[in-house]
């Protein structure tokens, strides 16, 4: 099934329907991406057509990978003594096995090897780790897996290899393993001098212009971020981009902007911005009581929604407290930053786009693009600010693809549930506190696939985790439904402790309800 999986990948790619996007191959799943004015059923169609002509597609030859290992995973006597077995014999097992490429996902360049000894198949961890060293070589139910980049994860380490031999951003494609290709481990008792990690390093100096603004102070964590990166889910780049994209669109609109201008996410407490010239901006999202210094004027509260001239010297700081998680900073002519595989957006797991891959810090000059014609002053856009949240937060969800995996109870009480958000929220993901949703026995784990955006997943802990715009692309954990898109922006701006409750929807609603969003978008104008 997974040779299926991946030629038809390979077959919808050279014979695209209408409003294809992407698609993401997996153990024995295909999920695929398209325009929500596509059709769902016309796309289901093509899709089941290609199918029927996959037998007159030969699967190329695999490639062979051979990948050092030093095995000395914390786990590695935990797997053993569950395996039956010494440590010895199970890296002797595990070094003279050839190892398929099933899939590439969770996180750049990570593959998932199969399929190993019955003996190894031994269960994840109940409940993930939230940082797995990079390079860690890890196993769980018979298959391995090499973490390429600190993440969390909830596989049993049982050894280490280079990980930056697993994801070159200079490669086409960047992703050393392939599906179908078949890797060999090679037991050594230290590793090679590491290979560089290509694209996560500083931003040569010509690769921006005159610096418009310099950071004073980073804040908490900003980032630069655009709409996101589509189209490389299958190598585990996730899209990134704004968490609330809406807010950072009608920023971006206020100052003339196209929608995918990169624009700065920041969370409070935000950063201190110093102008070292004249610079047309405007905030979007949650109210963090902006403030602007200019010199020999008294400060100014600057509210969301408007667009304001920052004069040479002035600088800007959010002092709180918020009315929500983030606030987006829109400047004319975009934040110029390199683009790495078709976007600005910063992924901090893998250290790449944005200012140098990572958040802002003291003494970062930051670089605009050229303003448009269009931009001026004192625009105002109500909708540009995230109301705050009163009451619970209501999220709107569709099932699947594995609500089978979950009692009937928990379905049946699912909408009077109520949930929390953590502090433990991220752009990878909102992890939610609340009343635990029960798996079926035996069904806390799936064979893993493919993550759609706000899927909830949830470990065999049942605590659930509505996934964000840097989620793992793939996951073995089984997932309930997802949030409608519209829905996941707000979840975005929700603070620690927001109450939490979910209604479900039919997929034709969750599409209707996409639908109508972009529509109102569209609709909004700038006065």
């Amino acid at each position: 099934m997974n040779a299926q999986a991946t030629n038809l990948a390979a077959l919808l790619d050279r014979r695209p329907f209408p409003g294809y996007q992407e698609s993401i191959p997996t153990f024995r799943s295909l999920l695929v991406f398209h325009d929500p004015q596509c059709e769902s059923s016309a796309a289901r169609a093509h899709v089941l057509d290609l199918t029927e002509r996959l037998a007159d597609e030969p699967e190329a030859p695999p490639r062979r990978v051979s990948i050092p290992c030093v095995y000395d995973g914390e786990d590695l006597p935990d797997v053993a003594r569950a395996a039956g077995m010494t440590q010895a014999e199970l890296v002797r097992l595990h070094a003279g096995h050839d190892w398929r490429v099933f899939i590439v996902g969770f996180t750049p360049g990570f593959p998932y090897l199969g399929i190993g000894d019955p003996r190894l198949d031994i269960p994840r961890r109940a409940t993930p780790r939230l940082r797995v060293p990079a390079g860690s070589v890890a196993m769980a139910r018979a298959q391995t897996g090499i973490y390429p980049w600190v993440t969390p994860g909830g596989w049993h380490l049982i050894g280490r290899t280079d990980p930056g031999l697993l994801f070159d951003l200079h490669r086409d494609p960047p992703s050393t393993c392939l599906p179908g290709d078949e890797v060999r481990f090679q037991p050594v008792a230290e590793l090679p001098p590491p290979a560089p990690r290509t694209g996560s390093g500083p931003v040569p100096a010509e690769a921006v212009g005159e610096a418009a603004f310099e950071v004073e102070r980073g804040g908490l964590q900003t980032t630069v971020q655009d709409l996101g990166r589509p189209g490389h889910q299958r190598y585990g780049v996730p899209p990134s981009g704004a968490a609330d994209p809406r807010s950072l669109i009608l920023a971006n609109r206020l100052v003339g902007n196209p929608d995918r201008a990169a624009g700065l996410e920041c969370l409070l407490p935000g950063p201190v911005l110093s102008f070292r010239r004249p610079v047309l901006c405007a905030l979007g999202g949650a109210d963090h009581r902006a403030t602007l210094h200019r010199p020999g004027r008294p400060a100014w509260p600057i509210p969301v929604g408007l667009s304001f001239l920052a004069p040479r010297r002035a600088v800007l700081r959010f002092t709180g407290p918020p009315t929500g998680m983030r606030v987006y900073l829109a400047c004319a002519g975009g934040v110029e930053a390199p683009e790495v595989l078709g976007s600005r957006s910063t992924y901090l797991t893998a250290g790449f786009g944005g200012y140098r891959g990572r958040a802002l810090r003291s003494g970062d000059r930051i670089s605009l693009g050229e303003a448009p014609a269009n931009a001026r002053e004192s625009r105002y856009l109500r909708e540009a600010r995230r109301p705050p949240v009163e009451g619970d937060l209501r999220l709107r969800i569709s099932l699947g693809p594995q609500e089978d995996c979950f009692t009937a109870d928990c379905l049946e009480g699912l909408e009077a549930g109520r949930w929390t958000v953590s502090n433990d929220a991220n752009r990878m993901g909102f992890r939610l506190a609340g009343p635990r949703l029960e798996h079926r026995p035996g069904r806390s784990e799936i064979v893993s696939d493919a993550n759609p955006p706000g899927t909830i997943q949830t470990p065999p802990a049942g605590r659930p985790i509505v996934l964000g715009p840097d989620r793992g692309t793939t996951g073995g954990y089984p997932k309930l439904g997802s949030v409608v898109g519209p829905d996941l922006g707000a979840l975005a701006q929700a603070l620690p402790g927001t109450g939490v409750r979910f209604e479900v929807v039919s997929l034709e609603q969750a599409r209707s309800i996409a639908l109508a969003e972009a529509r109102r978008l569209e609709a909004l104008g700038v006065g």
